[in-house]
């Protein structure tokens, strides 16, 4: 993978995902992250539309206790589209059937690769990303980011915004997949060397409680979440947050 080249990610809310995205941003690659909660029709869509060279996904997705079968979703999404070249598997479970020729194993080429990646001089105007609209009002259009705008912007909204410090545990329950996880889970935060959790998961399973467990027990300091969570929670009351330890948090952001 090189300078402009285009790289689709399929992946759940996992450590590989900012790797992956991070990986691509160092080299002058192009990424393009579909939430893995997307049909294989509209994977197909976003990779035919950018002309991916690559494919990153999982074997499988966990969701509400369900296991979503990532690379079969993949492997239907890709068919027939000659100019991707590779499909690289993140092996979660010891299922090592159905593997064709473009299939790679993440851990298989993490063995032969160096610790060192010079990163790649970029002008200020590369594209770093292209995320793709719903679809909801018609075909999916990709919105081209590039690489030194996006940046200022994000480091300094993030400064602005959650007054960011080194003793703070920041958790922004966005997915990756959406923009905000693109700007607050990866590039803001880690601009600033800021700690963080990531979830993988619904914020209601398996309870309702599940929100108020990470922060108690990551000792969060800034909860940044939707206003649709947030609904959710009043909803159920007070008396369920109010069960457990929040004294940590600092600041709450919507």
């Amino acid at each position: 993978v090189e300078k402009g080249d285009r790289v689709t990610i399929y992946l759940p809310m996992i450590p590989e995902l900012p790797i992956t995205m991070l990986a691509c941003a160092r080299i002058g690659a192009i990424h393009t992250v579909v939430f893995s909660g997307f049909s294989s029709t509209s994977l197909r869509d976003r990779i035919d539309d950018s002309k991916s060279k690559v494919v990153v996904t999982a074997d499988i997705g966990f969701r509400k206790g369900s296991k979503i079968q990532l690379k079969k979703i993949v492997d239907d999404a890709s068919n027939n589209l000659n100019f991707v070249e590779h499909i690289v598997v993140l092996k979660r479970t010891n299922d090592e059937s159905l593997f064709g020729p473009k299939h790679k194993f993440w851990h298989e080429l993490m063995k032969a690769s160096s610790d060192e990646c010079k990163p790649e001089k970029l002008d200020s105007n590369h594209p770093l990303y292209i995320l793709y609209t719903s679809g909801t009002t018609g075909k999916p259009k990709g919105v081209l980011h590039g690489t030194g705008g996006y940046l200022t912007h994000l480091y300094s909204t993030f400064q602005w915004a959650f007054d960011i410090k080194n003793s703070d545990i920041f958790f922004c329950t966005a997915d990756i997949g959406w923009v905000t996880g693109h700007s607050y889970v990866v590039y803001g935060p880690l601009l600033h060397g800021a700690t963080e959790v990531m979830y993988e998961g619904a914020p209601d399973y398996p309870d309702i409680s599940r929100m108020w467990e990470l922060i108690q027990k990551y000792c969060v300091t800034i909860f940044y979440t939707t206003p649709t969570a947030l609904r959710m929670f009043m909803k159920f009351g007070d008396s369920i947050p109010n069960s457990f330890d929040l004294s940590t948090l600092r600041l709450l952001g919507t």
